[in-house]
């Protein structure tokens, strides 16, 4: 049974860096893909990761592309309900299988020597 738990374990860890790697990607994309409109002539800023004009007040670029992207990176992982939220549940779940599968085979062999 525990040699089942490093294979868990390495499962989970690239789970963790596929998602992590994925939101990296995800938000840089949307910088890159966001239209910045209004009054100042505003510019992407990517340290704050928003659109900032001239006289520094922020705004959130409202194109469709954009807004599917910055939608993506929430779902991945950056809120509550995202796939990275599910990580306790799957080790919980695989866990318990583990266990559930070790007494299952051992009452299979009650009756051998």
């Amino acid at each position: 049974m525990f040699e089942n738990l490093s294979g868990l374990g390495y499962g989970l860890v690239t789970f963790a860096i596929m998602v992590g790697v994925g939101i990296v990607v995800l938000v840089s994309f949307s910088g890159s893909v966001a239209i910045c409109s209004g009054t100042g002539s505003p510019v992407w800023n990517t340290s704050i990761s928003s659109c900032q004009n001239s006289t520094g007040a922020t705004s959130t670029p409202s194109n469709a592309a954009y807004s599917s992207v910055s939608g993506m990176a929430t779902y991945l992982g950056t809120s509550s309900g995202g796939l990275a939220s599910w990580t306790p549940t799957i080790i919980a779940l695989a866990i318990g299988l583990l266990f559930l599968g070790a007494f299952m085979v051992g009452k299979g062999r009650k009756g051998r020597y």
